[in-house]
């Protein structure tokens, strides 16, 4: 089945040869308060987001309270929270209610609503809602979501976090069987905002997934702190990026600490934005900017002394001086132009055209 390398997400084009799409993760950001949510939602369009997604789950049906009990000395950014995963998943809980207003707020902010449903009955209960899917990297080896999420026949995402290749290839292959509409990213599952994550982010994996999937679009979920990662991963062919996004890093919530904020997201973007201009097509050629330069910085082919009428041009006549006009000859020329006769005097330092050579 053929892959495809662009998406359409309502009115914009996702690929090779668009903007690189950025999505804001509001996820447990709401802090259960729906006005907080549109807030964050009209934050996230201001400071240029594409698309405000959620997460909608139901703690019953994503953790289980007694597996999470029974896992003593488990370390994980998990261990500091002051209420149990289960009560933590509770709080951040979307009311279904919420479903409407979330939409018409993105519309109105000028984004895209989607979500990561973490259930099959919040699939259905979303479908009607959203114009795209994303599935955690914690279900990526849930093939059945897979399967149902691409039966949908939306464009959906699929996050690599946690994952081997052999995970991935899985996953991937379910999906596109169904459903080619797919982005592919990259991902670090570590959610503690510590430097020292950056060194296991792998963005070259982004290389290796082009090689396997060389018509597959590609992006990177990211959970580090600054920019790095972003431009490096745009720079290796991401065309869609997921942060996490609140307005507030020092509030407390699962995932506040660790996500942009308006002012480092529009920082993201418009960095994004310069690196996109500058990454270009790949056609080495003399840019519109430089047309100048190149008068002014290469060299041509001057006279060292004065030449006459009938004289021929030796090594020792010549000299290669900045600079070259349009009809000067540049230093590569000089074995065509010894030897030959000068049609009339040349004083020194002009350059040589060839219609001063017979």
């Amino acid at each position: 089945m053929k892959k495809n390398p662009m998406i359409q997400i309502e009115n914009k084009k996702v690929g090779r040869d668009h903007p690189v799409y950025f999505i804001a993760d509001i996820a447990a950001n709401h802090d259960g308060d729906i006005e907080r949510a549109k807030d964050l939602i009209f934050l996230a369009a201001e400071a240029g987001a594409d698309a405000a997604k959620f997460q909608h789950f139901q703690a019953e049906t994503i953790v289980s309270d007694h597996g999470f009990k029974a896992l003593s000395g488990q370390k994980s950014h998990q261990s500091s929270w002051k209420k149990s995963v289960f009560e933590v998943y509770q709080d951040a809980s979307i009311n279904l209610d919420w479903s409407d207003i979330l939409k018409d707020t993105c519309k109105k902010a000028g984004i895209s609503f989607f979500t990561s449903p973490y259930s099959m009955d919040l699939v259905d209960h979303i479908d009607p809602y959203v114009p795209a899917y994303k599935i955690g990297s914690g279900d990526i080896t849930w093939i059945e979501m897979v399967e149902y999420i691409a039966s949908k026949k939306k464009p959906y995402i699929l996050a690599s976090g946690a994952s081997n290749m052999e995970d991935v290839n899985r996953a991937v292959s379910a999906g596109l069987a169904i459903n080619t509409n797919l982005c592919l990213m990259q991902c670090n599952t570590n959610y503690t905002a510590s430097i020292d994550n950056f060194k296991n982010i792998q963005l070259n994996v982004l290389r290796t997934f082009r090689e396997i999937y060389p018509d597959l679009l590609l992006g990177l979920s990211d959970h580090t702190p600054g920019h790095a990662t972003v431009l490096g991963a745009v720079a290796l062919g991401a065309r869609m990026v997921e942060k996490h996004f609140t307005d507030d890093n020092y509030r407390q919530g699962p995932d506040h600490k660790f996500s942009m904020n308006p002012y480092s997201w529009k920082e993201m973007v418009n960095r994004t934005r310069e690196l996109e201009n500058a990454l270009g097509n790949g056609i080495k050629k003399v840019e519109q900017n430089e047309q100048e330069t190149v008068i002014l910085q290469r060299r041509a082919i001057r006279l060292a002394q004065d030449l006459h009428s009938g004289d021929r041009v030796r090594r020792e006549h010549l000299t290669v001086l900045r600079p070259c006009p349009v009809d000067g000859l540049p230093p590569y020329l000089i074995d065509e132009i010894i030897g030959r006769k000068i049609r009339h005097t040349i004083t020194t330092g002009d350059y040589i055209k060839w219609t001063d050579l017979e």
